[in-house]
Parts: C-alpha cells; sequence; structure tokens
C-alpha cells in the first residue's frame, strides 16, 4: 500500500537524521532520560509518555517502537523481574534501538529489553521469520503467493510473534494513525488479544475534532507525519470499547492542538484502558459506593452506581473499582467474613444493606434502588 510505503520511507529518513516535524512538545521525565543515548532521545517522534503507566514487575508491550526511546525508559520502571517488548516493522528504526542494547542493558543490570519484527495490526506474524522464509523459498509466480499465505497463516497460529494474553500493559507512542484504516480495527483487536485478563493500555496518539476527508487522507506527507491517518476523537474511543475494552477514557488531553489543517484540529490524547477479568461473577457480599461529583453513571458493562449509596457488586466488579483504574472514584467495602458466595443475580443499581456489609452476613442480599434488605 502506498499509506505503508510512505511510512517506512519517512521514518526510515529519520532513523538517519532527526526530522523535528514528525514529534509533539513531550514533557517527558528527565531521569528516565538520564541514562539513554543521546541519539535514541534525538531520533525518536511521538506525542506523549506513555511510560508513566509502566509498574513494577509489568510485562509491556511497546507498538512502534521507534529509536527505543519508550522502550529503556520503560525499562527502568518494571524492574529486574519485568520486561519490555519492542515491535516495530522499520529495519532501520530496529537497527538503531537494537544499536544500545548491550549498553542500556549493562547501565540496567540487566537484559530486560527486546526488539521484534512485526507489523503492529498483525502482532502475530513474525516478519523477521518472514524474512528468512522469502530468502529461501522467493515468490516468483501466483503459486508461491498461496504457499506463502499457506506459512503465514501456519507461523501465526504456532509461532506467534507476540502470544495470546500475555502483556500487562500495551503502551505505543503516536503509530495508531499511521496504520491503514482499513487494518484499525484489526490492531485493537490484536491488542485486545496479547493484553492479559486484568491488563492495561496506554495509548499516546494524535485524533481529530472531525472526521478527516478523503482528499486530506490522500496526502502522503498529511499521512506519514501523524495527521491525515488520526482518528476522530470519539471514533478512538469507540474503537477500544468496540474491541472489549472496559474503563476506556482520555487520560491526558492537550487543550491547544498540535497542528490545524483546513480548519480540523490535531491534538495529542493519551487513551487508557482495561482487559476484563476472564471469571465468572460471583456475589459474596461486597459494595462500593461512588465518590462523586456527579449524582450516578454507568460503566462499560452497564452497571449503574448512585453517589453515596452502597452499590452491591461482584466479587470481580469489586477487584476492578478498587484497583489503581478506579480507586479515585470508588470506596470499597469488603464483607468482614469470606464466603464461598453464589451467581450472580442482582439488577443493575441494586443497593447492598449496611448491616450486611459491615457485618458480612453469609445471606449475600441486595435490592432494587429505594429498597432496603
Amino acid at each position: 500500500m502506498a499509506v505503508e510505503t510512505g511510512v517506512l520511507k519517512r521514518y526510515s529518513e529519520g532513523a538517519e537524521a532527526r526530522q523535528a516535524d514528525l514529534c509533539c512538545p513531550v514533557d517527558y521525565d528527565r531521569s528516565l532520560l538520564a541514562l539513554l543515548p543521546q541519539e535514541i532521545i534525538d531520533k525518536d517522534y511521538g506525542c506523549g509518555d506513555p511510560s508513566r503507566y509502566v509498574r513494577k514487575g509489568d510485562i509491556v508491550l511497546d507498538l512502534g517502537s521507534g529509536s527505543g526511546k519508550i522502550c529503556y525508559m520503560a525499562a527502568q520502571l518494571v524492574g529486574a523481574e519485568g520486561k519490555v517488548i519492542g515491535v516495530d516493522m522499520n529495519d532501520d528504526m530496529l537497527n538503531l534501538a537494537r544499536k544500545y542494547q548491550n549498553e542500556m542493558a549493562d547501565k540496567l543490570g540487566s537484559h530486560r529489553v527486546e526488539f521484534v519484527k512485526g507489523q503492529i495490526q498483525d502482532l502475530a506474524l513474525d516478519l523477521a521469520a518472514m524474512d528468512q522464509h522469502l530468502a529461501e523459498h522467493p515468490v516468483h509466480k501466483a503459486e508461491d503467493i498461496l504457499a506463502l499465505r499457506e506459512w503465514q497463516d501456519h507461523q501465526r497460529k504456532n509461532s506467534p510473534l507476540i502470544n495470546d494474553n500475555t502483556i500487562d500493559l500495551v503502551v505505543s507512542n503516536c503509530v495508531l494513525n499511521l496504520v491503514h484504516d482499513s487494518d484499525k480495527a484489526q490492531l485493537i483487536q490484536e491488542i485486545f488479544r496479547v493484553v492479559k485478563p486484568g491488563g492495561r493500555v496506554a495509548i499516546s496518539d494524535i485524533v481529530s475534532d472531525e472526521v478527516v476527508p478523503e482528499h486530506l487522507k490522500q496526502n502522503q506527507h498529511l499521512w506519514s507525519g501523524c495527521i491525515s491517518g488520526a482518528l476522530q476523537e470519539l471514533e478512538m474511543l469507540e474503537a477500544f470499547v468496540k474491541a472489549g475494552f472496559i474503563g476506556v477514557c482520555y487520560d491526558k488531553w492537550e487543550n491547544q492542538p498540535w497542528q490545524v489543517v483546513e480548519g480540523l484540529e490535531f491534538r495529542s490524547v493519551t487513551i487508557t484502558a482495561v482487559k476484563p477479568q476472564d471469571e465468572a461473577c460471583i456475589d459474596k457480599g461486597h459494595a462500593v459506593i461512588y465518590r462523586g461529583p456527579y449524582s450516578e453513571v454507568y460503566d462499560d458493562e452497564g452497571h449503574a452506581y448512585f453517589r453515596g449509596e452502597r452499590m452491591a457488586v461482584c466479587e470481580r466488579t469489586y477487584k476492578l473499582l478498587t484497583s489503581d483504574t478506579y480507586s479515585d472514584n470508588f470506596i470499597g467495602i469488603a464483607p468482614a467474613v469470606d464466603v464461598p458466595g453464589t451467581p450472580w443475580d442482582c439488577p443493575s443499581g441494586s443497593l447492598r444493606s449496611v448491616a450486611e456489609s459491615k457485618t458480612g452476613s453469609h445471606e449475600n442480599k441486595c435490592s432494587p434502588s429505594g429498597g432496603c434488605c
């Protein structure tokens, strides 16, 4: 595709010499930059700092890792027990990032960063393995294309580049907009596939306030410059919800647009989201109180929470709402007695009685809003 060819060419040029117009001003943590070689800093292109969401012990996947800056920043945060994987399809950028692996391992005290070749919209296909396969089995005729597709399907199934449910945190810094529009839904579904249940995403990218018109999408310079491939701001959030993520929100939003083209505003944002836990909803008597300031809110699974009320929740939802993602908004009330519990059958908006949530009664009850257990 012309889009992909243009992106490859421009970022190969960016690996050779700094391209100032490919990045927005970003306030990175200077303490994390201190260990990095200057060349990595100079030839990195992004619009945000998703490394801020990394936790100790995380297995982190950086989509479109480029020079490796975010990977090497994240490596300092995950510690010796964590790991960082950078994936990129550009050999020049991969060579730049790998150039400093040994130096950075010495500084960090261990090898905890790996760079692999792949397309971020197809995280199962190992492009380095495909390069080797093509060297041994070049494509000369139509039948060779069919054989290549069969090899690709076999490789995705039996030796995926990134396995299912293996990543604690997926980060990305201004690359989703570089993917062709026809592949964007697949890209986000691939992110969902590789993240562990309960895992997170932190995506820094460019969004537009209006849908980008087709004539701007055809402009190769604007596309490779992270402009015309941007999703509209609501479309970006809805794409992650549609893929199955919950807790989808704009955690960062630049008030001032990075660029304005034909009246359309393009700005830097950071999206965060969580992959739901793959476990049954069991009622053990847990409750949460929504702190406010709104009178009521609803989550992505349709649960209602009324300000100040002790809302009945299953154990799975309780764990989610008291995690770092939601804890600023909810107060968790665990039952005093741990019981086996029963399958969840309370309607949305059910309350938990003060008596039950105070004593940890073995009778897990809920009542509709306004009632009393």
